[in-house]
């Protein structure tokens, strides 16, 4: 591992219960252990942008979320809304009813049309691995190198009894993109230092979780 376990970490609330104090607490701990930045809810963007004012902090924010319902014309919409209000990147949650129908034309249509609204700005599409099967996971990294995202992401943490980011699916989405441009971000259920150094291991460049200080703690910042 060339960089620092801190420097992957996404520090991440996105609860529906998410108070602003709970937001200025997680922008506050990513400074403190040297996070990559914050995930947040579309609502919260703005009070994120000036709580890490003056840091090089992300703040990443997530549309289509969690259950993939939306069309692609309000997706575009909350995208650009989203950049407006001072989003550094973007997570959107793949078309899972499109890759079901077998419709991957579709889905990476979306894709592209989304992307065309971040442009410079990285654009991770979750694929909800604890709803696909093996087969469906393959294809759907087709999906996303076709759409031109920029990152393909595990999990959005809000399917009922899921597990989350697991290291043989990472494994096996890093054998299928691995000679494309496209990254892995590990999202869901990462709870442990081990947890975040296998999945770094066996093939991501970022984890999302909210559990990044106890993370960092149990393994020490420089690891």
């Amino acid at each position: 591992m060339n960089q620092k376990l801190n420097n992957f970490i996404e520090h991440t609330i996105l609860k529906p219960d998410t108070k602003a104090k709970d937001v200025e607490r997680i922008c506050l701990e990513a400074i403190s252990n040297d996070f990559l930045g914050v995930c947040v809810n579309i609502n919260y963007i703005k009070l994120a942008k000036e709580f890490l004012k003056g840091t090089n902090k992300k703040v990443i924010s997530v549309v289509n979320f969690p259950l993939a319902s939306n069309t692609i014309d309000i997706i575009r919409f909350q995208t650009s809304c989203a950049l407006e209000y001072g989003a550094d990147e973007i997570d959107s949650v793949l078309n899972i009813s499109a890759v079901k129908n077998k419709d991957y034309k579709k889905a990476a249509q979306e894709i592209e049309k989304t992307k065309e609204i971040c442009k410079n700005n990285p654009l991770k599409i979750i694929i909800e691995t604890d709803l696909l099967t093996k087969e469906e996971i393959k294809d759907s990294c087709k999906i996303l190198i076709d759409g031109g995202a920029d990152f393909i992401k595990t999990s959005t943490g809000f399917v009922k009894n899921g597990v989350g980011a697991k290291v043989e699916d990472v494994k096996l989405i890093y054998e299928n993109i691995k000679s494309s441009k496209l990254k892995i971000k590990a999202s869901g259920g990462i709870k442990t230092y081990d947890d975040a150094i296998n999945l770094i291991n066996a093939g991501a460049s970022r984890l999302g979780t909210s559990s990044g200080v106890e993370i960092v703690s149990k393994g020490g910042l420089n690891d």
